[in-house]
């Protein structure tokens, strides 16, 4: 397998074999590649830093879920950081210009960035499945202490086990038409940390386990949320909460299953040889790729800015107080049961 096709994660694509002649394809990807990685970053870069700074500026929006949600955004920000560049470069460029060290360090921050975000994603549903099906006893539980805590074991797991991966990274040195060219990749090829067991082991712990964990503590979730007490009648506003809450469950769900599954099925595939080369293929994984990184960008919508207070923070920053204009309807009243942190379940999302 050349040299340059050994790529490990979903920030080396490595796809196109240059060959005697450039494809057309080629010249479009390294021009189109670049503008679109571009908008991508600019916009996760955005996105993620606004969700950090609404709740920095307001100190009443400080709380369990939002602590989880700047570590969210502080691992996107880095993932974007630690990626997608290097995803541009690696598109556009037949070698790596960074050096080994550099290869060495942003392979692991790649992998830490991207567990730490979905790692994240699982504390946020276990914190809602605490607050909707235990609401009171977990009160004890859900505290800012304790979701420091949380926040301080997982990076602190995820920096100790990910450093193999710096370890089985380096720079290597093909030849390509004559010339001598560098390509940071996947290295070690003892034991487990073959090419194959290590891109199906990135595929389980960071897809599969949490996607799985997600899942069934939403569904938790969900199933404590439509159970209806005994002799209770359930009004109108309550069943549209709790189809709103569905609703956005599943975005949630498939926002994340959708994003990552087809850049991991490819990686999975090329460890195995089984990704051949071809024009379609390129732009299959040009797609997973943009799919990928958007999850990123998509993440501050669904967890932040679809939150009325975290719209109203924001008004509020961008206007440097009240907006001018406050428009107030008559709101019906809330008869969806109350958490035990003082959100009703309606508005657990």
């Amino acid at each position: 397998m050349d040299p340059h096709c050994n790529d490990s994660y979903p920030c080396f694509n490595s796809t196109l074999d240059y060959a005697d002649e450039i494809w057309p394809l080629e010249r479009i990807v390294s021009m189109v590649v670049p503008v679109f990685f571009g908008l991508i970053g600019l916009a996760g870069l955005l996105g993620n830093g606004l969700v950090i700074l609404v709740v920095v500026v307001n100190q009443q929006m400080r709380s369990t879920t939002n602590l989880l949600i700047i570590n969210l955004a502080i691992s996107d920000i880095l993932f974007v950081i630690f990626c997608v560049p290097f995803t541009a470069t690696d598109y556009i460029l037949p070698e790596w210009p960074f050096g080994n060290l550099w290869c060495k360090f942003v392979q692991y921050m790649i992998v830490v960035t991207c567990h730490c975000s979905v790692y994240t994603l699982v504390l946020m549903s276990f914190d809602r499945f605490l607050a909707v099906v235990h609401p009171v006893t977990s009160m004890s539980l859900r505290t800012e202490r304790n979701a420091m805590l949380a926040i301080l074991c997982a990076w602190v797991l995820i920096l100790t086990s990910a450093i193999p991966v710096a370890l089985s990274h380096s720079v290597r040195i093909y030849s390509l038409k004559g010339l001598h060219h560098t390509a940071c990749v996947f290295s070690s090829h003892q034991g487990v940390w073959s090419l194959v067991g290590f891109q199906v082991s990135f595929f389980l712990s960071s897809y599969v386990v949490p996607l799985t964990l997600i899942s069934f503590l939403y569904m938790g979730m969900l199933v404590r949320l439509w159970k209806s007490a005994p002799g209770c009648r359930q009004s109108a506003e309550s069943r549209r909460g709790k189809r709103r809450v569905t609703r956005m469950v599943v975005v949630v769900v498939l926002a994340f299953a959708v994003c990552w599954l087809p850049i991991h099925v490819i990686l999975v595939l090329k460890a195995l040889d089984l990704y051949e080369t071809s024009h379609v293929n390129v732009l299959i994984q040009i797609v997973s790729h943009v799919l990928a990184y958007m999850n990123s960008c998509i993440n501050p919508i669904l967890y932040a800015f679809l939150s009325d207070n975290f719209r109203k923070a924001f008004r509020k920053i961008v206007w440097c107080g009240p907006p001018p204009i406050e428009t107030h309807r008559n709101q019906p009243t809330k008869t969806t049961r109350t958490t035990g942190n003082g959100t009703s379940n309606a508005d657990i999302l």
